[in-house]
């Protein structure tokens, strides 16, 4: 029979804090034979749970806090970064963003911009809806597949 791996909150407090002031997407801490893998998506709050012996902690979102946790990288209407980059919101410093909360969207219009290897690319929407959730700040790093907007 295993051993039962017992951790406290605070620990991985204190490794959810080390990715945030590092900003580091994943840590793993290994002692006598136990391990926890912590990973974060940029610019998301990680979510404290009890872990077992590998067990992965994995972020999720909330759009105001609220008891109930929604996973929104499942919703239906997520737009994901289609590579690692830079994101901003805006076409230039100082220039409006192009979409904020509420905003009504068609197909093909420019939501951010992701910069990756000195590339300005255009995200634009594969849908038409009101933007409900924007998960990126401006000048953020963002990661392939990461959710970025919520179209409904």
């Amino acid at each position: 029979m295993a051993a039962k791996f017992n951790i406290d909150g605070e620990a991985i407090r204190k490794l959810a804090e080390i990715l945030l002031e590092t900003d580091l997407s994943e840590i793993e801490y290994e002692d006598n034979g136990s391990r926890i893998y912590v990973s974060r998506k940029a610019n998301i709050a990680p979510v404290t749970t009890q872990v077992t012996s590998h067990s992965v902690l994995t972020p999720t979102v909330q759009a105001a806090p609220a008891p109930e946790v929604t996973d929104w990288s499942k919703h239906p209407g997520v737009l994901r970064s289609p590579m690692v980059g830079t994101a901003y919101l805006s076409p230039e410093p100082g220039a409006p963003n192009f979409i904020k909360l509420g905003d009504v969207v068609s197909v093909g219009q420019t939501l951010l911009i992701v910069e990756a290897m000195k590339v300005m690319n255009q995200i634009k929407s594969t849908k038409a809806g009101k933007v409900t959730q924007i998960f990126i700040s401006d000048a953020s790093p963002v990661e392939f597949d990461q959710s970025l907007v919520i179209i409904e």
